[in-house]
């Protein structure tokens, strides 16, 4: 019988000692998670060392058919740990893990053990989750911080969606990134100071950063259009992903990412789903509704300022991902980001996005599924779909998923600009 990893606690002297380290899923999002992390107590750090040791030391601790995002994170926790700029009896490591018949599922066990082979027992693992959380006394999720982590997501959509539609298309290179963090600077300070989270506020913000996004001047010229989606970890993280953004940036291309908000509204949604397919509490719908109904409202104002205050391309709504999907999947398919990631395709086609890198880990089983085993239909539905799968794992080189990438880019370049 394999032996029980012992859960080491975080303790409430912990958060006065200890340092949280957390891996960079979301860049832009996740410097507004750190601010609210530390605006309520706690030192925090992002980690951002990257490289292909970080490989190897996952696959020194982590077997080789284990979800990628797990070996590659937790390559790069260990990594940072023993880097020597640390304090292994002062640092605490925290992971986000989805929860469902996913192997993210075992993230927090797998981290566990590797640190215990390691010779890291000691440091303590916070788990965050949207289902069930674990119990340590020195790090509470209370109301004002989940809330202001849930609206921190939704700035960080704001910003990911407006810096996405201007960067390619600036005159003076650098003016949208400083325009990002001029706003990530502004709204930590209003998290700071008790406001900017209330509904209300995220509206006139919102109707800010858009004006403020508006104003950067532009010389408009025809890019290739591509949208990035996938398993949530390598559609998001350059780390993972091999600056897949970065790199189709340089190939002169606008680059769209869904947001955050989708997933969370999908993850809160798909339980709602599981009573009205099988049955099930009722209370706990309920609960859900409750949730589900506070996040579209963000949802909703962010389309709203966005539609209105600028020619911006806006994402759709949640509900009319959900519709969107129907035709082609079965709602109920909801392993990891399961249909959800078939309607995102569909939702870039047809905002002008329809070439599209689809990101997934190898033997990702959600993700063959309703990714890569979709494309057939989504080409069907709309012949202008220009779509390729690319595997990220252990043993991919990143310049043959490059040369794939640019084999349809050619593809995208040839639709736009005729066979030159």
């Amino acid at each position: 019988m394999t032996e029980r990893v012992p859960l080491h606690l975080f303790t409430k002297e912990m958060k006065e000692t200890h340092t949280l380290l957390f891996p960079n899923m979301l860049p832009l999002h996740f410097q507004l998670v750190q601010n609210v992390l530390k605006g309520s107590g706690y030192k925090v750090e992002l980690l951002h060392n990257e490289g292909a040791h970080l490989i190897e030391e996952g696959l020194r601790y982590v077997h080789n058919d284990t979800c990628y995002p797990a070996l590659i994170t937790i390559g790069q926790m260990i990594d940072a740990l023993k880097s020597g700029g640390y304090d292994l009896e002062h640092v605490a490591l925290i992971m986000t893990q989805t929860g469902g018949g996913c192997r993210a599922s075992n993230y927090i066990y797998l981290l566990r053990k590797a640190l215990k082979d390691a010779g890291m027992e000691q440091v303590p693992v916070i788990s965050v989750s949207l289902g069930k959380m674990e119990n340590h006394p020195g790090f509470k999720l209370t109301f004002p911080m989940l809330r202001r982590l849930l609206v921190a997501l939704a700035y960080g959509d704001a910003l990911m969606l407006l810096s996405n539609q201007t960067r390619p298309h600036e005159k003076e290179k650098g003016q949208t990134d400083q325009l990002v963090d001029d706003w990530v600077q502004t709204i930590s300070e209003l998290f700071q100071n008790n406001t900017g989270f209330s509904l209300n506020q995220v509206r006139q913000n919102y109707s800010k950063i858009v004006c403020d996004f508006s104003r950067i001047p532009l010389k408009k010229t025809p890019k290739v259009k591509v949208g990035i989606v996938g398993e949530i970890f390598v559609k998001y993280s350059p780390l993972a992903n091999n600056h897949l953004q970065d790199f189709l940036e340089q190939e002169a291309c606008e680059v769209m990412v869904p947001g955050i908000m989708q997933f969370m509204l999908y993850a809160i949604d798909m339980p709602m789903e599981d009573v009205r397919l099988y049955g099930g509490s009722k209370f706990a719908k309920q609960a859900s509704m409750l949730i589900y109904t506070y996040l579209s409202k963000f949802e909703a104002a962010l389309i709203d300022a966005v539609k209105t205050k600028s020619d911006f391309t806006a994402p759709a709504s949640y509900s009319a991902l959900k519709e969107k999907a129907r035709p082609l999947i079965g709602i109920g398919c909801k392993m990891g980001e399961g249909w959800l990631l078939t309607a995102e395709m569909v939702e870039l086609v047809e905002s002008g996005y329809e070439n599209i890198v689809c990101t997934q880990p190898f033997g990702c089983l959600p993700n063959h599924i309703a990714g890569k085993g979709m494309i057939s239909s989504i080409r069907n539905a709309y012949p202008k779909a220009n779509i390729v799968a690319i595997d990220y794992d252990p043993g991919a080189t990143k310049v043959n998923q490059e040369n794939r990438i640019k084999l349809m880019l050619a593809i995208g370049k040839e639709n736009i600009f005729g066979n030159l």
